[in-house]
């Protein structure tokens, strides 16, 4: 477990404190997937209720859904499975030795704006472990949050902040302001990055 955590994120799933889970998977990623379909072996670090794993796993993908919460974890193997996807309880950031190299795709929503912003360079090391050589990196982005003034979670990030955490590493392939979401999240508030690992 991480002690820098800002949040108890297992006693929120434990007693269903979970304003961020909007019980369907993210407009943007549904967008996205419609466009490109993936396959192969996905990874989606802090997947809560796995809502996100399914949309992938319905897809063709492989998909392993990662969160430091037992009780998320439990939650989204209780719900039916539609495919080949697994939930599995481990700290992304201390990403286990079997998971290295493993994925050709590593899927981000919700889970690098929970993180407090000292921890983010751990986060970009553990997606680049979990990537298999030139693996691809689908990122739904928080440009935005309203009202922040410093606290979070969510905590939003830059563009400027994105180029300096992913640009030594990664190759943009497409980015976009996603034109569907949730009706909570304004229009301009996010990014979809598609990237490649070097």
């Amino acid at each position: 477990m991480n002690d820098n955590m800002p949040k108890d994120w297992n006693a929120a799933y434990e007693i269903n404190d979970t304003p961020w889970d909007k019980g369907v998977a993210a407009p943007p990623l549904q967008a996205f997937l419609a466009r490109h379909p993936m396959r192969g072996r996905v990874l989606v670090p802090g997947c809560g209720l796995g809502h996100d794993v399914r949309l992938l796993a319905e897809q063709g993908a492989s998909v392993v859904g990662m969160d430091i919460a037992a009780g998320a974890v439990r939650k989204a193997q209780a719900i039916e499975t539609v495919s080949d996807e697994r939930f599995e309880m481990a700290d992304f950031l201390d990403l286990p030795t079997d998971y290295h190299e493993q994925f050709d795709v590593v899927v981000e929503h919700t889970c690098l704006c929970a993180l407090d912003p000292a921890q983010r360079l751990a986060y970009v090391r553990a997606v680049l472990q979990a990537l298999k050589p030139n693996g691809h990196y689908l990122a739904v982005f928080f440009r935005k949050v309203k009202d922040y003034r410093g606290e979070g979670p969510p905590h939003p990030i830059t563009t400027d902040q994105i180029e300096a955490l992913f640009g030594d590493d990664f190759d943009t392939l497409e980015s976009s302001v996603p034109q569907q979401s949730y009706p909570c999240r304004p229009l301009g508030s996010e990014e979809v990055r598609w990237l490649r690992k070097r």
